[in-house]
């Protein structure tokens, strides 16, 4: 196992339109899943050997000073730049042990993962929920287990992770699911959209964020068009010529995909707008903890 130094863990967000959140937390760095998409790979970010987690030394003491320091509650977030239930949590409990003491300072939680490790802590985030909010976000971008465990060979399959949304939703806790990135070429059709907003309705998902389409820099292109070389063989020169080097890569399809996605969540009463998932799971807890942002534009 390999630590690292780190002065503070708990940072202030620049603003939180992205699900409310306050601050951030990353404890472990670099993700064992192997997602051939993940923008945590670009070269902006300068972490070598990604593939390899590394532990924040002394951590949970940070965390502690972190959170008696902040003048402000809020919800702490974590998920953005490495899972924070990678295999190792299940040994460490650096997640857990983090989530005890953000309970203990009277903070929310966010959590986003592709383990259904997540469900273990369901005690504590109720525990949480009794005094501030608590989301849950699992990111799931196809029904198919086969195809998840191509794009995402060492996470665990899709069908697990529709059992941890279930799970975490028994247990009353607001839980839903990150539909992204949808693959161009890949995940964005018709039937996989449908069949993944009605596995969620069928596990008790309370939203459905999307994003139809994906994102690509250096260092995360090279390694996404050998995983589309190795796994859909023509597919890297379908994406060369529609997208060249461009950052934001939009499905074709995305105009339609979202016009039946919105559709569907709205039949099914799914929440699937930023402003709407914030304001109901932080609904009940006093206006000093809601964050909104205005309505989106379709």
């Amino acid at each position: 196992m390999e630590y690292i130094p780190a002065k503070s863990i708990i940072t202030r967000t620049k603003d939180s339109a992205w699900f409310g959140i306050d601050y951030n937390m990353n404890i472990y760095r670099g993700c064992s899943h192997g997602c051939i998409y993940c923008d945590s790979r670009s070269d902006c970010y300068h972490n070598e050997q990604f593939d390899k987690i590394k532990v924040k030394s002394d951590a949970l003491t940070i965390i502690r000073n972190d959170l008696r320091r902040k003048v402000k509650k809020g919800v702490v977030g974590t998920g953005a730049m490495s899972d924070p239930y990678n295999p190792i949590e299940r040994e460490m409990k650096l997640s857990r042990n983090a989530l005890e003491l953000i309970n203990a300072y009277g903070f929310g939680a966010s959590i986003a993962t592709k383990s259904p490790l997540v469900t273990r802590d369901a005690d504590i985030l109720r525990d949480i929920k009794a005094h501030s909010p608590v989301l849950v976000k699992i990111t799931i971008t196809t029904s198919d287990d086969s195809l998840s465990k191509l794009i995402e060979p060492n996470a665990a399959p899709s069908s697990q992770r529709f059992e941890a949304v279930k799970a975490l939703s028994s247990e009353g806790l607001f839980t839903g699911i990150l539909l992204m990135p949808v693959l161009p070429f890949i995940e964005d059709n018709l039937e996989n959209i449908t069949s993944l907003i009605r596995m969620a309705k069928e596990n008790g998902a309370r939203f459905i964020y999307p994003a139809f389409g994906m994102t690509m820099r250096q260092g995360q292109r090279e390694y996404y068009y050998q995983a589309l070389d190795k796994h859909f063989p023509g597919l890297k020169e379908k994406y060369i010529r529609r997208y060249g080097s461009r950052y934001t890569c939009s499905s074709p399809n995305a105009k339609a995909l979202w016009s039946v996605f919105a559709s569907q969540c709205d039949s099914q009463g799914i929440l699937y707008k930023m402003q709407d998932i914030i304001r109901s799971y932080k609904m009940g807890y006093g206006s000093s903890q809601l964050s909104l942002i205005p309505d989106e534009v379709e």
